[in-house]
């Protein structure tokens, strides 16, 4: 415990477990949507923010995070509109990003390498400011992961089902790379810019092997995401090892251990499933019983969504209904 007798320690972890929590908590939906690199292209755009901080010469962070949001937004916007793909818009964040903000990093007279504690993390160098900010963010990007998780997940789960549901999809996608950009950002001092993608994606994975539902998917990563940062700081201090790459490694081995429970779990759900189920209380209803709204919760079973409304719990199949 030795370790957390020194400040610069203790702000490192702290930052650490933050992030662990932030990322896989909006990783979750990015997973969900399909579009896992989405991280590493806003890692990208936010090195243009830093290169353009370093060439006003003022502070990295805000840039950063006015870059990376601005950048994330215009993307959504133009795939939304069916002017690019997600892969285009991908491509453009990759390449747009990074190249401008080496160059702009030389303009400024910093060159590359003063890029390099942002691209792989510097934990140790985090200030009590940071660590505020941090700690603001990410109860930001918590609570709304967490709050609207029905309607986030419905929405990244079918746009087309939840625009007939009624809710705001366009609204609530630009919440999803909003709050994804706010969380590259943040991590770029954590984990860094190249590395926060695997902690929005790893630890979803290995949730994903542990459980069925959407819900306790979410935070059982959340829960995998800050125990693998803990962990990856501590092994950093007595390995001197980089802090970034230690915790993106210990996510690894922890989804590399888990991985042979994911068939055995699923098939014990599928069997529990249609025992509890489909034997006893399934019902098929020849016409929908009413039109869903926002209210109803979004709850993932297996490989469809079913609607929770009055105690009913129901699920559209083909041209009818099944009631469960």
């Amino acid at each position: 415990m030795e370790i957390f007798s020194a400040a610069f320690m203790q702000r490192a972890v702290l930052a650490a477990f933050l992030s662990g929590l932030m990322s896989p908590a909006i990783g979750t939906y990015i997973v969900q949507r399909r579009l896992s690199l989405l991280g590493d292209g806003l890692g990208h755009v936010a090195v243009a923010g830093v290169g353009l901080s370093f060439l006003t010469g003022t502070a990295p962070l805000p840039l950063a995070i006015l870059v990376c949001v601005a950048g994330a937004v215009a993307v959504e916007l133009l795939r939304q509109q069916g002017r690019a793909t997600g892969d285009v818009g991908l491509a453009v964040l990759f390449y747009g990003g990074l190249a401008s903000g080496v160059m702009m990093a030389g303009l400024g007279g910093q060159g590359a390498g003063a890029l390099s504690q942002f691209l792989f993390g510097s934990l140790t160098s985090i200030s009590d400011l940071d660590v505020v900010v941090v700690a603001i963010l990410a109860a930001v990007v918590l609570v709304l992961c967490v709050g609207l998780y029905p309607r986030l997940f419905a929405v990244c789960a079918d746009e087309d089902f939840a625009q007939v549901l009624g809710l705001r999809v366009r609204w609530l996608n630009l919440l999803v790379v909003v709050l994804a950009a706010i969380t590259v950002t943040m991590s770029m001092r954590t984990v860094g810019l190249l590395l926060v993608s695997a902690m929005m994606v790893i630890p979803v994975a290995t949730a994903q092997n542990l459980f069925v539902s959407f819900r306790n998917s979410l935070f059982g990563a959340m829960a995998i995401g800050a125990l693998v940062a803990f962990g990856g700081t501590v092994g950093s201090y007595y390995w001197d090892t980089a802090s970034g790459a230690t915790i993106v490694v210990c996510a690894i081995v922890v989804f590399l251990v888990t991985w042979p429970l994911t068939s055995l779990l699923h098939r014990h759900h599928a069997v529990s499933v249609h025992d509890e189920h489909f034997d006893d209380d399934h019902v098929v209803c020849d016409e929908p019983p009413h039109t869903h709204s926002s209210d109803h919760i979004a709850i993932q079973h297996g490989d469809h969504v079913d609607y929770l409304h009055d105690g009913h719990r129901h699920a559209p199949h083909g041209d009818h209904f099944d009631e469960h």
